[in-house]
């Protein structure tokens, strides 16, 4: 054990239990209404392998650290909400290949390596902002993800029902063996994937973006004919892909919950990243106990209603020894509002002198309803705010680590705009998701495409500024 998990091993066990997070006051959870089916439940989780291992968690950590101080860029990326009747294995493979493709294309803009942490095998609890809805005079508890309860607007539907744990769990795993195969087994070839980006900009809509997907060509061609062989070939061909998800319903993380028999630290084998929403980051709230006492990294949403105190005290709570890769703090503030927050808390996090990831979630504070009843996002608000972050960032000499999207590998029709240009009038084609719109693959891939000119600037002007200093 390193003297930086010795120091952490300690920390995490003063006071730390993986179900004391049950003493703390508890919000966006459900009430079980069968407390013996609940407990037999947690019982059979508590005997299951975990999905995710400590060693991989840690790996990622470090990575992330790398991210922290500007030597890696951060991917993470996936469904809003996963469905137990949507599952499939042409869903994850879709979702993981544009995935793929935008982190190649981010890659070509940084000049960095890309860390890739989906929002997947694990991400089946959304938070909601009622606890109840009413449809045609009916009111009915809310759908709170395929982990709590059914999607249909039935009132046995909306039960809470501990059993949907097993089959989160089910799927979790069957998700995680599918993605470590596409990502060992050659599906995820650095070539395959530039043929993949091609194909995109090859669309009359998308040639504004085929230069650099010519350049990324070039570079593949260049390294094809300068005889890149043996174990150079072997890592292009696969990639290190991690999971993440909102550690919302703490039952099934505390029954997922592990002793790493390496270093005797717990560890949350739900995923490989857990992260704390906007709703339940309360300093002395259940979620933040129960977080702070893992060594997974930890992702920290931070909203408009972000406070200077209690980020303080959240970070002093989840990252006591100041480890860089810990604490991912995920900005989402909506376009347009982006300069009346970051700055205060960027300016927090350097009084603290807090080592962080900053990431952007531009998809959370820009839904709108749309003039045909459906909510959406509309795709110049989402890439408004990804540029106002890094614009910032620039501002405060700090680093923009990494992006946060909801997303899906599938042709859906949710947000609007895009190169493809889906319209209000459009959504109802194939609005498929169960809670906030996503991006769909086309846009997706665009995204990656403007994020990396805002990447290759911050990297031209970086060298520029170097070269006038020196």
């Amino acid at each position: 054990m390193t003297t930086q998990e010795n120091r952490t091993a300690v920390s995490a066990a003063q006071g730390w239990d993986k179900a004391g997070w049950r003493a703390y006051p508890r919000v966006q959870m459900p009430d079980y209404t069968d407390q013996a089916a609940l407990n037999a439940v947690e019982a059979q989780l508590t005997k299951y392998p975990p999905l995710v291992f400590a060693g991989e968690a840690r790996r990622l950590r470090d990575e992330l650290a790398q991210v922290s101080r500007g030597e890696a860029f951060l991917l993470q990326g996936g469904d809003c909400a996963e469905s137990f009747a949507e599952f499939s294995a042409d869903n994850i493979r879709d979702t993981f290949k544009v995935m793929l493709q935008m982190a190649v294309v981010l890659t070509w803009g940084a000049q960095l390596p890309v860390v890739k942490v989906g929002r997947m095998a694990g991400q089946f609890a959304k938070p909601r902002s009622a606890p109840t809805e009413t449809v045609d005079g009916v009111e009915l508890p809310s759908y709170r993800g395929d982990i709590v309860n059914g999607f249909d607007f039935t009132a046995d539907a909306r039960i809470p029902d501990p059993q949907r744990m097993l089959a989160a769990y089910t799927q979790a795993a069957a998700s995680l063996n599918l993605l470590r195969a596409f990502s060992t087994g050659g599906y995820a070839d650095m070539h395959r994937v530039q043929s993949w980006i091609a194909d995109f900009v090859d669309g009359p809509e998308a040639s504004k973006y085929r230069e650099v997907a010519t350049r990324i060509a070039d570079t593949m061609a260049f390294m094809q004919a300068a005889g890149v062989t043996g174990d150079t070939a072997h890592q292009l061909s696969k990639v290190d892909f991690y999971t993440s998800h909102e550690a919302l319903l703490l039952e099934y993380e505390e029954a997922m919950a592990r002793i790493d028999t390496t270093t005797g630290i717990p560890v949350a084998g739900s995923g490989h990243m857990i992260w704390i929403g906007d709703r339940t980051r309360q300093p002395d709230g259940a979620h933040v106990e129960f977080a702070r006492g893992v060594q997974n990294p930890i992702g920290l949403k931070t909203g408009p209603s972000t406070t200077a105190e209690d980020l303080k005290v959240l970070m002093a709570k989840l990252n006591p020894e100041n480890e860089a890769g810990r604490l991912t703090l995920i900005a989402r503030f909506g376009a347009g509002n982006v300069g009346d927050h970051l700055p205060r808390l960027i300016q927090t996090v350097q009084e603290e002198g807090a080592n962080v990831v900053w990431s952007c979630d531009p998809m959370h504070g820009n839904v709108i309803k749309s003039s045909t009843g459906y909510k959406t996002r509309p795709f110049d608000s989402i890439l408004r705010e990804v540029r106002e972050f890094f614009a910032i960032h620039k501002a405060e000499g700090t680093i923009p680590g990494g992006v946060h999207f909801e997303m899906t590998g599938k042709d859906v029709t949710e947000c609007t705009g895009g190169v493809r240009a889906v319209t209000d009038e459009d959504l109802s084609d194939r609005y498929h998701t169960a809670c906030d719109p996503r991006l769909n693959a086309s846009q997706s891939l665009e995204l990656a495409f403007l994020v990396a000119e805002e990447l290759r600037d911050r990297r031209t002007n970086g060298v520029a500024a170097r070269a006038k200093a020196g």
